[in-house]
């Protein structure tokens, strides 16, 4: 009698331990709270892969094929796994409602076939011990395995280990802008931030986060603001392809949300002397803003333009740089990512030869700021009003195709566009005092001649 109680106490506290492994796995920013201690899980052991870069370095995929017994996975159902149970239970056979197992641990024990001929793969409840199996749709479990479909609501957790081990206390560089916070404890819901691009932060905790997004990486910045994006690091049992991880997926990717804050991707000693420092634009070019709601949006922006850099990011396995540029006037916050290697945009490789820092930005004060608000508003929207001076007609719609003069001081710039020309004419003092614009087909007669 003894020796059974002394088992049973083993086993109650086997049960706890398990229990408190799962929990360990659900983390959130700070100001949520949670009941429940913590409890620190070793990264299971597993074959290192091979890369250059951090994720290629520790985070190998397995396909299902490759799965292996004592892989653990946490049960995460979404809205659609609520109304379609995944697994059965392997000794009714009957259906296990998604819900009941919800922030379970499932340990991986090899795949079978049942007795009614399909294929199916096997599982150990890691609380419980109970064995539970997720039975195939068709085919062998060889045909399946090649597939990316993988096991519907279950998230990697080797991939979680991994990167607690890897990344907690670490470094790293926001790339995106947005990101989320946590609104309480059980649930998974979330309000979305806004957050500066290409600023330092230091991971404060790593848990899990979503079938096809496993890592729930959770940083702090400097004033101890957190919070978190769920990242897809190997890719293990993820939904999505490889060529899925575009436009809104994208920040999804380890590499989209964050970088490593390395030796290399440190803003050098060379980046340095820029920091802080006024520049203009020399050439009309487009940046990234803020917009009207949420979403970041390009914008064009004129010529001789002021700004401060107040921000610098290396760009993963590039040469560029994203610079963060506050307008000098209203303080709006603009990114552009340029590249300080000359060499890279020699005979404008690409295209790309506006996107070197010396060719697109000058040191010191625009000029713009010195137009009036109503002015500024039309160079803005590349258009020209009465009143303007050079300067500010050449900010809002460039060069001009053509120049005539006339003797008594009054002179036309003309430009030639889709469909029709534009001709702007200067008075004596050097400022507008006349706009047409004729149809391209039209015969354009200057209304100024130069007099002999």
């Amino acid at each position: 009698m003894k020796k059974l109680m002394i088992l049973a106490g083993l086993a109650m506290a086997a049960t706890a331990a398990w229990a408190q492994s799962a929990d360990s796995y659900i983390v959130k920013t700070k100001g949520v709270k949670k009941t429940e201690a913590k409890a620190v899980v070793k990264a299971e052991k597993k074959d290192e892969p091979q890369g250059t870069d951090f994720v290629s370095q520790n985070f190998r995929y397995y396909s299902l094929c490759d799965w292996q017994n004592g892989m653990k996975f946490m049960v995460l159902p979404e809205k659609y796994d609520l109304l379609v149970n995944t697994f059965r239970d392997a000794g009714t056979g009957k259906e296990v409602p998604s819900g009941r197992l919800r922030r379970k641990i499932l340990i991986y024990t090899d795949h079978s076939v049942g007795a009614n001929g399909r294929a199916r793969m096997n599982f150990t409840g890691q609380e419980d011990n109970k064995k539970y199996y997720f039975e195939l749709p068709n085919g062998s479990f060889e045909d399946y395995c090649y597939s990316r479909k993988g096991v519907p609501t279950l998230a990697y957790l080797g991939d979680v280990d991994i990167a607690r081990e890897k990344l907690k206390g670490q470094s790293l560089v926001t790339r995106a802008t947005d990101y989320r916070v946590d609104v309480d404890y059980e649930s998974d819901s979330y309000n979305e931030v806004k957050v500066e691009k290409g600023m330092e932060v230091k991971v404060v905790d790593v848990g899990v986060g979503t079938r096809d997004f496993p890592v729930k990486i959770i940083v702090a910045d400097k004033n101890g603001n957190e919070f978190y994006q769920n990242v897809a690091l190997s890719r293990t049992n993820c939904s999505l392809r490889d060529d899925e991880f575009i436009v809104d997926n994208e920040k999804f990717a380890f590499y989209g949300s964050f970088d490593m804050l390395t030796a290399t991707t440190k803003v050098s000693a060379d980046y340095a002397q820029y920091m802080g420092k006024t520049v203009y634009t020399k050439y009309a070019t487009t940046m990234t803003t803020k917009g009207g709601g949420k979403d970041n949006r390009k914008v064009k922006v004129p010529k001789l333009m002021g700004f401060r850099i107040d921000g610098m990011a290396p760009i993963h396995n590039s040469n560029y740089v994203t610079l963060t540029l506050t307008e000098s006037e209203t303080g709006r916050v603009y990114s552009k990512d340029v590249t300080f290697v000359n060499e890279s945009v020699a005979g404008d490789i690409d295209g790309q030869k506006e996107d070197y820092f010396g060719y697109l930005f000058g040191f010191g004060e625009g000029r713009l700021r010195n137009t009036n608000a109503a002015t500024r508003t039309m160079i803005r929207e590349g258009r020209v009003g009465m009143g303007m001076t050079e300067e500010e007609v050449e900010m809002a719609v460039g060069e001009p195709d053509s120049k005539v003069d006339s003797s008594d001081g009054r002179y036309e710039w003309i430009y030639k566009r889709t469909k029709a020309w534009l001709i702007v004419q200067f008075g004596k003092s050097g400022k507008v005092i006349g706009i047409r614009t004729p149809r391209l087909n039209q015969k354009v007669t200057p209304a100024t001649k130069k007099k002999k």
